[in-house]
């Protein structure tokens, strides 16, 4: 199903108005889930919302929360989020360690109790596009499996970084598994098979198919050096943040359990704001690098998910079918007879 932009934010919206979600509070969720599928990335899309929605409705998501705020440190902002929704609760903290970094050099969130954030790089493109440098990681539930290894021991643990340049910032997002388990999601609802080397299923063997990998495991990125990426950044965030690891992590892709991962954003605020010059001008230099026989242009992290941000606003965002007319059907019910 193609539908535009904007027939995406009002449906979501509507339907998170079903569950009791203030405005504001819903357009942020509505937006992290309908810029995800402009950039291609449908496995934080639209195809998340039933999920959130089904968590409001059993009280494990808390509609109207933004999280409670202590400062640990002068730079370390400590954020209980009261199972609020993931992208309401990092915008507030975002806000005071966006202030506090301005006025120390750099600031941290570290936060727990809160839900599934979505796409990291709109967070971190937000920071960038103010004039400072974000770095944003999570965890997820066990769902990739240890180099080596036949059973899901990690999570698939993204690592995002937003740098100020123009005309457009860098913006790293990167999962630590070779696809998140979003990804294995959404092809099993679509009826596409997995690329080899993608996924184990339960029994720890190869699969392509989605279905047999959604109770398997992911293969790490990168072989060794992106599982022990992985696990660095998982035993990062449980370092920081009052929240499980491994196996004991819940709640981010399941409707039974509350969330208790953990994420840590740290913004920080350029001596220099004059670098983004040459910065840019880096960028560009290895923009134009000779190409590969291929002839596919050299791009920089961003570059792409632009591009596809383009393209599906000019052609429609592509929304499976069974999402789309459930979505629409309970944000419909939301509104008044005629």
């Amino acid at each position: 199903m193609r539908v535009t932009a904007g027939e995406a934010r009002t449906v979501a919206i509507g339907a998170l108005a079903t569950a009791g979600v203030p405005a504001e509070a819903a357009r942020l969720q509505a937006e992290v889930l309908v810029e995800a599928d402009l950039r291609g990335h449908h496995s934080h899309g639209l195809l998340r919302l039933p999920r959130i929605l089904e968590r409001i409705s059993r009280g494990l998501a808390a509609p109207t929360a933004v999280g409670k705020h202590r400062w640990a440190a002068p730079a370390m902002l400590d954020v209980d989020g009261g199972d609020g929704l993931g992208p309401v609760v990092a915008m507030a903290a975002l806000d005071r360690i966006s202030v506090r970094a301005r006025q120390l050099g750099m600031a941290c969130a570290v936060i727990h109790s809160s839900n599934h954030l979505g796409m990291l790089a709109w967070y971190v493109e937000s920071i960038a596009r103010a004039g400072q440098i974000g770095i944003a990681t999570t965890i997820s539930e066990a769902l990739v499996h240890p180099w080596g290894g036949r059973l899901a021991m990690q999570g698939t643990n993204p690592l995002a970084i937003g740098i100020p340049a123009t005309p457009d910032p860098l913006v790293l997002d990167m999962s630590t598994g070779l696809i998140s388990m979003g990804k294995v999601h959404d092809y099993a609802l679509r009826g596409r098979r997995l690329e080899p080397g993608w996924a184990l299923d339960a029994s720890g063997e190869p699969t392509t198919s989605a279905d047999a990998a959604k109770t398997g495991s992911i293969a790490p990125f990168g072989g060794a050096k992106g599982y022990a990426l992985g696990l660095a950044l998982e035993v990062l965030v449980g370092s920081l943040t009052p929240s499980a690891l491994g196996t004991a992590v819940r709640g981010t892709l399941d409707s039974a359990h509350p969330c208790n991962k953990g994420d840590v954003f740290i913004v920080l605020q350029p001596a220099s704001p004059g670098r983004v010059t040459p910065v840019s001008d880096y960028l560009g230099q290895v923009r134009q690098t000779p190409t590969a026989p291929s002839d596919t242009p050299v791009s920089v992290p961003g570059d792409g998910a632009r591009r596809r941000r383009e393209q599906a606003l000019r052609k429609g965002i592509d929304v499976a079918d069974p999402v789309w007319a459930q979505l629409r059907a309970t944000a419909q019910s939301s509104q008044p007879d005629r």
